[in-house]
């Protein structure tokens, strides 16, 4: 097995040719340089290709304090307000991981400017929607724009930073979707509550265009463009059988609890499993006749890929639904707005941040222990959360930030890492699928813990039930109850976090161990 922070290949004979070609206005060709070697990390356009990571994570979020300001101003119906909320994670999903191996194949520069474009002009749609139609539509362009964006920056770090500041960088990306994740909520209650020039809640669509139009400009000058040499031709019956699989996967996810789980959820699950092992009898067979097949299959006999994909779902599991029915308790229970919810927890925003940091330098010297350590923390954190909420403690926010504190004291010190073992051991002829395929980790971790979640917490949470005239009080005991069950789910899968970190390769060359 090959370890954590080992280089991908042991080339202990006669160079190759490389499978990339890489060429920029602003220096040298950018490889993948380790050791002596090791070339001047681009860190420019690195930043460049973190500001899309940005946008598309950011994007998930934002909309969500909008929807009742979008629903009021067009008029939209549930089942409308619904697929504005969900279609941009629908079509994200879907074509994450054909995104990637385009990437592969056209120049992770080339797809990473078509990409950030697509995403900034469906953002203006999004703005400019007069009807609850035309905004759907809006945000599934939206989706795709995100999908063609954010597998190129996964690729791009792996492939433009050496061996030396691999861990900084993911660190420093780690910190980007992060902040994105928490701050989007924030961000969004900020426009909104501002209403600048009347304009109500257009100004989140509004946000992506001037940073989306200067991320390409910059991006189409200072960023390096690489691609694989013998990256024929995209395997279209692999596209087709991947494509239903994450379809049939991601949509029930998206809409089964607003449907009640019916019938047809189930069934769709049922055959998504039998789409992906369609997929995988696909990609063998295009193997084997010597094709290009969309997914290599070997990819996932490395430990540190396979488990660290595992990982990486099972978090974004965790991170992403807790801070929904965070905000719901914190709005709906207290009575708090969209703002002051976003206040709540930017504390742990600046925990995470600066543990993020912290991480990316101390990954290096102990290794795999510091993921063992903040998977404690996160655990730990939110254990804490569910003992003082069910022990008898007011639920107000003084009592829950520093609960908050501790979970991301944990994710920092878990999450960025996580995503540097993923990639780390990757070759150069793989880096745009592998980031394709943890991009869609991401989205599908993200979309089984926000249906997981709901479900444990709308279960024991009922707001218009609670509500009484006149007694507020029975409202938060009840949003406490329910934010304190949601914190033993979460609490479940930092547990299994934990057991997946132990599973990881240890690594001579950091500090931690032998494996």
């Amino acid at each position: 097995m090959k370890d954590i922070g080992e280089p991908a290949r042991n080339r202990t004979t006669a160079p190759r040719t490389p499978p990339y070609t890489a060429s920029s206005p602003a220096g040298p060709p950018a490889g993948p340089a380790t050791g002596a070697t090791a070339a001047r990390t681009p860190w420019l356009a690195v930043a460049i290709a973190m500001a899309g990571a940005f946008m598309a994570i950011l994007d998930s979020f934002i909309v969500i304090v909008a929807g009742p300001a979008v629903q009021a101003d067009l008029g939209a119906s549930r089942g409308e307000l619904q697929w504005i909320m969900a279609g941009y994670q629908l079509t994200y999903a879907v074509f994450l991981v054909v995104g990637g191996r385009l990437g592969d194949m056209f120049g992770r520069k080339r797809m990473f400017v078509v990409g950030t474009t697509l995403f900034t002009l469906a953002s203006v749609g999004c703005a400019l929607s007069q009807a609850a139609g035309g905004l759907i539509v809006a945000r599934l362009v939206e989706g795709l724009g995100a999908a063609l964006m954010l597998p190129q920056v996964f690729a791009l770090i792996t492939v433009l930073v050496g061996e030396k500041d691999r861990h900084r960088a993911f660190g420093l990306l780690g910190v980007v979707l992060g902040l994105a994740t928490v701050g989007g909520q924030l961000i969004g209650g900020l426009l909104i509550g501002a209403d600048l020039f009347g304009s109500g809640w257009r100004p989140v669509f509004w946000i992506n265009v001037p940073v989306g139009v200067v991320t390409v400009l910059l991006a189409a000058r200072r960023l390096p463009e690489s691609r694989v040499a013998r990256a024929r031709r995209l395997d279209l019956p692999g596209v087709a059988v991947l494509s239903a699989a994450l379809f049939l996967l991601a949509f029930p996810l998206i809409q089964g609890r607003e449907a009640g789980w019916p019938w047809w959820t189930w069934a769709c699950f049922a055959a998504s499993g039998l789409a992906f092992a369609l997929f995988v009898r696909t990609e063998r067979r295009t193997a084997e006749r010597g094709g290009d097949p969309l997914v290599r299959m070997s990819l996932f006999a490395t430990r540190s890929f396979s488990v660290g994909i595992v990982l990486v779902l099972t978090l974004y599991a965790v991170i992403t639904s807790y801070y929904l029915v965070l905000s719901i308790a914190l709005q709906d229970g207290l009575g708090m707005s969209a703002l002051g919810a976003g206040l709540v927890y930017t504390p742990a925003a600046v925990t995470f941040f600066v543990l993020s940091l912290v991480a990316s330098r101390l990954v290096p010297k102990y290794g795999r222990r510091v993921l063992e350590a903040g998977a404690v923390a996160l655990a730990s954190g939110y254990a804490s959360t569910a003992l003082v909420l069910a022990g008898g403690l007011p639920f107000t926010p003084a009592v829950v930030i520093p609960t908050l504190m501790l979970q991301s004291l944990g994710g920092g010190l878990l999450i960025t890492p996580s995503l540097n073992a993923v990639l780390t051991r990757i070759d150069p002829d793989d880096a745009g699928i592998a980031s394709g395929v943890l991009s869609t980790a991401q989205q599908i971790g993200a979309a089984l813990g926000v249906a997981g979640i709901g479900v444990v917490f709308f279960h024991s949470f009922h707001p218009s039930a609670h509500r009484v005239p006149g007694d507020l009080a029975r409202v938060t005991d009840a949003a406490a109850h329910a934010l304190a069950m949601s914190s033993l789910f979460t609490l479940a899968l930092a547990v299994a976090a934990t057991v997946l970190v132990h599973l990881l390769p240890r690594s001579r060359s950091t500090g931690g161990g032998t494996g």
